[in-house]
């Protein structure tokens, strides 16, 4: 008989304003903004004591200082955020069987098969304090029979609190519940819900299935799956060996150091499309030299997590000055991202990051249109001759 699916969801506590706290304990109960000031500065996270405003991630600072005058910028750190991000990972890779890094703040661990040995909640409780113990960050977790409900479930527990929905249980605690609380209900589907009068789950639930697809399509019945609970998504596990690369192999050797910076320049934003098509970020980078005499070499480096073109080819640009011996023939260059999570919209609102983003998401676009090599920077142009 199969075992009973058993599944946590853990979720930092305003993960990036938590980190601030550890710095500057002072300023705990405070409402606090982590993110740009100026004009066009974008909240990336903010406290509880600042959501009471109603200030939310990704709302324009201007919007935020006009519910709340006294709320208090920090321009965030966003070196310590994926550090801390690794720190938790480790203690969870530590503890459990398997989990899915699902964001940099947020984990599901599949616990299905330990209640024979410590039983589930005890366990997941101690994992919980262990991971606030050792990194003083306050977080919450949810556990039930599968990821919808227990995401939910860290939803109703927060802040630093916990909430384990018994099986058999799942309608019992959806029920009551608003349906803008289901993962994946944007502000236009909830809308579109409660014009047609179904404002809790349980009037969802209780939809015939057959109204909610002809009203939403495939995604009706999934609506109504969720209503009563129902899934079946799988803990993805997470390995830091996925990986997004790219190489090329030269028709002839070659040495001279413009070429390969022109071609690391290519290969590196080759890299980076394909990070960010597939809603990525990466938080390390490897370059691959093969020389002549077909000795290869590879040296990686931990990074911030991101997805920008420019962040990524410095390091790469780096990790060649570092590396590669001039004057050296080379047959081969390769260029990998790897340490791969989910992107999240926090993660894009740093150091001005969230324009970049948009200004690489627009050549993305034009990239799949007309081809790779419709938009390209102007060092990667073969130069023109003049005329004579």
């Amino acid at each position: 008989m199969p075992h009973l699916r058993h599944i946590a969801h853990f979720d930092l506590d305003a993960f990036f304003v938590s980190v601030e706290l550890l710095k500057a304990p002072h300023l705990k109960g405070k409402p606090l903004i982590v993110g740009g000031e100026g004009p066009r500065g974008i909240v990336a996270a903010c406290s509880y004591e600042a959501r009471r405003f109603g200030i939310q991630s990704a709302m324009p600072s201007v919007t935020a200082k006009r519910l709340c005058p006294e709320a208090l910028f920090i321009k965030g750190s966003h070196g310590e955020y994926s550090r801390y991000s690794r720190i938790v990972t480790e203690i969870i890779a530590d503890a459990v069987p398997q989990y899915e890094k699902a964001s940099i703040d947020e984990f599901y661990c599949d616990m299905t098969g330990m209640d024979k040995f410590f039983g589930v909640s005890q366990y997941t409780s101690a994992l919980r304090e262990r991971i606030t113990r050792e990194t003083g960050l306050p977080i919450s977790y949810g556990l039930s029979a599968n990821k919808l409900v227990s995401k939910m479930a860290t939803n109703e527990a927060k802040p630093n609190g916990y909430l384990e929905i018994p099986h058999g249980r799942e309608t019992a605690f959806l029920w009551p519940l608003d349906v803008g609380k289901i993962p994946m209900v944007g502000k236009q589907t909830e809308q579109s819900l409660k014009a047609i009068g179904i404002h809790t789950i349980e009037q969802l639930a209780k939809t015939p299935v057959e109204q909610l697809e002809r009203l939403f399509g495939k995604w009706g019945r999934k609506l109504w799956e969720k209503g009563h609970g129902i899934s079946d998504s799988p803990v993805e596990p997470y390995s830091e060996q996925k990986s997004i690369s790219h190489e090329n192999t030269f028709d002839a050797d070659r040495a001279d150091s413009a070429f390969v910076h022109t071609e690391l320049v290519k290969l590196t934003e080759e890299t980076a499309f394909d990070l960010r098509k597939e809603e990525k970020l990466t938080g390390c980078v490897t370059v691959k030299i093969r020389y002549a005499d077909f000795t290869t070499v590879s040296r990686q480096e931990v990074i911030d997590y991101t997805a920008l073109d420019d962040v990524l080819l410095a390091r790469v640009l780096d990790l060649i000055l570092k590396h590669y011996k001039p004057g050296e023939k080379i047959r081969l260059l390769g260029v990998r991202f790897s340490h791969l999570i989910p992107m999240t919209m926090q993660m894009n609102l740093f150091d001005n990051a969230e324009e970049k983003l948009e200004l690489f998401k627009a050549i993305d676009k034009i990239r799949t249109q007309f081809g790779t090599n419709a938009v390209r920077k102007a060092q990667t142009m073969p130069a023109k001759k003049k005329d004579p």
